[in-house]
């Protein structure tokens, strides 16, 4: 089995602001993080000025850099060229969607090819993991941390999930529940089930909910995940048997800081679809395959699910998982997030 653990040691790097390589037999590149890196850390990085700039397509196209094509995957790799006026506070004008109102950019700026576009893709999937904006200058130079592909995939293996500990919970709604937690193998984050009711052969109604800080802990009118969650378990609990799993995959997948620059975004006017891709993500970056394995691993193949999104039904399946029925999950909209869900009917395929 592939070690994970470089993955994890690379995530710790950029978020310290160290060069980290990405390499796939001889072929490398060198990546130092925009977000976390400065001024005089980049001239030590790539002392001749020399470093293009990778973004993301997504990024990209808000800057005019990419054509319709390229911009239809919004979290491809885009790289810039070098010029005299592209440094450091430039390079952050161009990587973080926030300053765009307040930062005249300056230029031209141009798009050249991707010599290396696995690794350069590999790169950006690296900057959601650690939760970061996908911008680096890169340089062939290797650097002291190493990172493979095959290591940075089975950091995200689902298969290496596995139950750590359980214990009856009662909660608000399902007095009669039991929590499981599960960890994985290379990282860190620990998703959870919540079983609630008695098995009585027939299939557990299941909900996918996505970790949602703000909506789940401070009751965020933004979006509707409170209310869905809590929504969820009480209907779960009237069906008399189902578990809630509730996956560490903040912001669809970009983490809490990014989710939390596309809300910046949003009160500039965006939609969430947009927000995302002007930030560089994709429109949705979560992986159901571990809902998948936490459902296998309880013994779960067949399941009716709680959900709005066929896109779930269709990840589940794809992962050996047969829903039996989609059962609809609907709750009234409030002034605040009245655009979020129209976003979600119109832009995402929710059927609302």
């Amino acid at each position: 089995m592939t070690d994970a653990r470089p993955a994890t040691r690379a995530i710790d790097a950029l978020r310290h602001g160290w060069p980290v390589t990405i390499a796939a037999g001889a072929d490398s590149l060198t990546l130092f993080a925009v977000e976390t890196g400065d001024a005089g850390r980049l001239t030590e990085f790539d002392p001749d000025a020399t470093a293009p700039l990778l973004l993301s397509a997504g990024r990209a196209a808000t800057l005019k850099l990419v054509n319709q094509r390229a911009a239809a995957t919004p979290d491809g790799p885009v790289m810039v060229e070098r010029a005299p006026w592209l440094d450091f506070d430039m390079g952050s004008a161009l990587a973080d969607p926030q300053l765009d109102l307040g930062t005249p950019l300056k230029g031209p700026f141009r798009a050249i090819a991707v010599e290396q576009p696995e690794l350069a893709a590999a790169a950006l999937k690296l900057a959601r993991m650690a939760g970061m904006l996908p911008a680096f200058f890169v340089r062939k130079a290797p650097s002291d941390i190493r990172v493979t592909l095959d290591e940075l995939e089975a950091h995200e293996d689902a298969d290496r999930l596995s139950i750590a500990a359980r214990a009856k919970l009662p909660v608000d709604g399902a007095e009669d529940a039991e929590i499981v937690a599960f960890r994985s193998l290379s990282a860190s984050d620990e998703h959870v089930a919540l079983l609630i009711g008695t098995p009585e052969g027939r299939p557990p109604l299941v909900r996918l909910h996505s970790e949602c800080l703000t909506g789940d802990v401070l009751g965020s009118l933004k979006c509707d995940c409170g209310p869905q969650l809590n929504a969820a378990i009480r209907e779960i609990a009237a069906n008399g048997w189902g578990i809630l799993l509730y996956l560490r995959q903040e912001g669809r997948g970009i983490g809490l800081i990014n989710k939390l620059r596309a809300y910046a975004l949003q009160d500039q006017g965006f939609d969430t679809v947009d927000a995302n891709t002007r930030l560089g993500f994709a429109i949705d970056a979560r992986d159901f395959r571990i809902a998948a394995r936490m459902l296998h691993l309880l013994g779960q193949r067949d399941i009716r699910l709680l959900t709005n999104n066929p896109a779930k039904v269709d990840a589940l399946q794809a992962a050996g998982v047969n829903v039996i029925e989609r059962v609809p999950h609907k709750l009234p909209p409030n002034p605040h997030n009245e655009r979020y869900l129209a976003t979600k009917r119109d832009r995402t395929g929710h059927q609302l």
